[in-house]
């Protein structure tokens, strides 16, 4: 059951990637790992794994839940659309 007073956030997500060595996300919710060879991170629209070599995140922004990430990019790959991140510290400063 929702709460009445509840909002619901738009589902805007996008993702801009220039010369595989940056990667502009935006609509994000929870990252649930990092390190250099791969971040796992949730977005409005699900699961999102992005996979490469000697990957950073450059910067985050709580209030938008946008990020940019750089280093040698080989993928984006989406996981379950439906799955929901657990709610953690981290998560709950997205909303």
């Amino acid at each position: 059951m929702k709460d009445k007073n509840m909002q619901t956030q738009p589902t805007n997500h996008s993702i801009i990637i220039e010369n595989r060595r940056s990667m502009t996300i935006s609509g994000i919710t929870d990252v649930d790992s990092f390190d250099e060879k791969a971040i796992c991170l949730y977005t409005q629209l699900g699961e999102l794994t992005i996979k490469g070599r000697e990957l950073h995140i450059d910067s985050m922004s709580v209030e938008t839940g946008d990020m940019v990430i750089t280093g040698d990019i080989w993928s984006a790959v989406y996981g379950d659309r439906d799955k929901k991140a657990p709610v953690s510290a981290l998560g709950r400063l997205f909303r």
